[in-house]
């Protein structure tokens, strides 16, 4: 299966550099919501960073933003990407249900990675 989607014209915006500054415009523009979540993440990892004297965590912290980025930036696999997501995540939900949708969470978080070299 394609991990980008089907018969649109294009992403919503171009993949943006990985650097905190470029990635946090885009996450502004296509998933506003998760603005505190980047930006709680974002202090995490530099405190981490300066903490171990290890750029590590915040080499984990652009791939992480930016292959969720990749994600959001196609609407068809954002919208298969959240409701495989909310379905692997609800307690209520058929287990085997839940398995597929956790796999697919799985595939399209790969796919995406691997596009942006992470």
């Amino acid at each position: 299966m394609s991990s980008q989607p089907v018969g649109t014209d294009g992403p919503l915006v171009p993949m943006p550099q990985l650097t905190p500054e470029a990635l946090r415009r885009a996450v502004a523009q296509i998933a506003p919501s998760r603005l505190p979540e980047f930006n709680d993440h974002l202090a995490s990892a530099a405190t981490n960073a300066q903490r171990t004297s290890n750029v590590g965590p915040l080499r984990a912290f652009t791939s992480h933003w930016g292959t969720l980025v990749n994600i959001y930036r196609w609407p068809e696999r954002a919208t298969r990407f959240l409701a495989a997501e909310t379905l692997a995540a609800d307690p209520d939900a058929d287990p085997e249900a839940a398995r597929t949708a956790a796999s697919e969470v799985g595939r399209i978080l790969r796919a995406a990675g691997e596009e942006i070299g992470t």
